[in-house]
């Protein structure tokens, strides 16, 4: 079977899920064209990332000029179906965040990605995150493109689904993926009852490089590391006012955010308010083998979110036999379970987060492999890439059988 992928922006530092997602169909036979609209090369460190960029297609890296004739293509040959197409795409952008405009740009991004599946003989495709990536993919089929599907993560299509049109999204479909079982009743939420055999639960999940791990000897350094892009959501101002607590009480420790992001100069600044230069370290984007790295000589995740779906990183952490400290908030508490691989406490609890980073930086060496064992066999059981993927494979076929 001959499949796409297609995202708003791919490769992308914090979307290696989505690349062993369609390394490991490779691997099961599918043959995969990656489509995106856009990719900042400048922004790959990874050598896999920057591998993938040369494998990928996008929309946006021709002229205006050659996007425009393709959609005169498109009007000339189908010019009921592009107009019929056309008031949708006007009628939904009314009530969207992203405005009348942007829907149209969509439209004609979908042009473009008609003119392509139609070329390489495209049989399904399937986009990653319910916002906008899924709206160009699904104006193309509405144009008279092959079926497609999408993977909802969270939290943004669950903040605004009626802004993005999630529901028609899933109508038009053949399957909609949620990543967890927290995803799937948020789906249920928003679809009708006859639309709900749609959703499929498909874990992101974890290759060999992680799952076949034998660092099973626990960290005792006083290092911790938080791994997210610096934004709101991600509750790393929180973590600075916690390891401020932890230094007022005489606890030595350090803290490496390993990212960059929007928010790095308010947290800089904060850093500074607290003098805590010395303590706290910001390394920029770095590779996914440096992350690596950061886990396995760190004594645990720190992840206080604000808002998720269920973050990568923390497989990654759990499955190197580390524990995670992070909060009850979407899929998270269905993989993490308090005090047995790490520590849950409530989003936005400051005086939580201390303690439980005070209880990690306490825990001797029994309690740590304990936990990380107990991590390690969880991340194997739900999330190993191999099984996930081949239940994804099993939807792909089951709509061309």
């Amino acid at each position: 079977m001959k499949l796409a992928y297609f995202t708003n922006q791919y490769p992308k530092v914090s979307h290696s899920f989505i690349r062993r997602e369609i390394l490991a169909l490779e691997k099961l036979g599918y043959e995969i064209e990656r489509f995106a609209l856009r990719s900042d090369e400048a922004e790959l460190v990874d050598p896999f990332d920057k591998s993938e960029f040369k494998k990928t297609s996008y929309v946006l890296s021709g002229s205006l000029i050659n996007i425009i004739f393709v959609c005169c293509t498109v009007i000339l040959l189908k010019p009921i179906k592009f107009f019929s197409v056309l008031a949708f795409a006007i009628k939904i952008g009314f009530r969207s965040d992203r405005g009348v405009l942007r829907h149209i740009a969509y439209l004609l991004e979908g042009c473009v990605l008609l003119k392509w599946q139609q070329q390489k003989a495209i049989q399904h495709i399937h986009a990653h995150f319910g916002t906008n990536s899924t709206a160009v993919v699904m104006f193309t089929h509405l144009l008279g493109g092959v079926d497609y599907s999408f993977t909802v993560h969270g939290p943004e299509e669950f903040d605004k689904p009626e802004f993005i049109s999630l529901a028609e999204k899933v109508h038009y479909c053949r399957f909609v993926v949620a990543i967890s079982s927290y995803g799937r009743s948020q789906l249920f939420r928003w679809i009708p009852l006859e639309q709900w055999h749609k959703v499929k639960v498909v874990h992101c999940g974890l290759d060999d490089a992680f799952l076949s791990a034998t660092n099973k000897t626990p960290s005792l350094s006083n290092q911790l590391v938080c791994v997210g892009r610096l934004c709101e959501q991600k509750g790393q101002l929180l973590l600075i006012d916690s390891m401020k607590a932890l230094c007022d009480l005489g606890v030595d420790c350090k803290l490496v955010l390993a990212a960059d992001g929007p928010m790095r100069g308010e947290i800089e600044a904060l850093i500074c308010k607290y003098d805590l230069s010395d303590r706290v370290e910001i390394t920029g984007w770095i590779s996914s083998q440096q992350v690596k790295g950061l886990l396995i000589e760190s004594r645990g995740l720190v992840l206080p979110s604000f808002a998720e779906g269920l973050p990568v990183v923390i497989m990654e952490a759990l499955a190197l036999y580390r524990p995670v400290i992070t909060t009850y908030v979407a899929g998270i508490p269905e993989l993490v379970k308090n005090d047995q691989n790490g520590w849950l406490i409530p989003a936005g609890d400051s005086d939580a987060l201390t303690a439980s980073m005070q209880a990690l930086l306490n825990a001797d060496s029994e309690q740590l492999s304990a936990m990380g064992r107990d991590g390690h066999n969880a991340v194997k059981r739900l999330h190993n890439i191999q099984l996930e993927t081949a239940k994804l494979a099993e939807y792909f076929k089951e709509g061309l059988a």
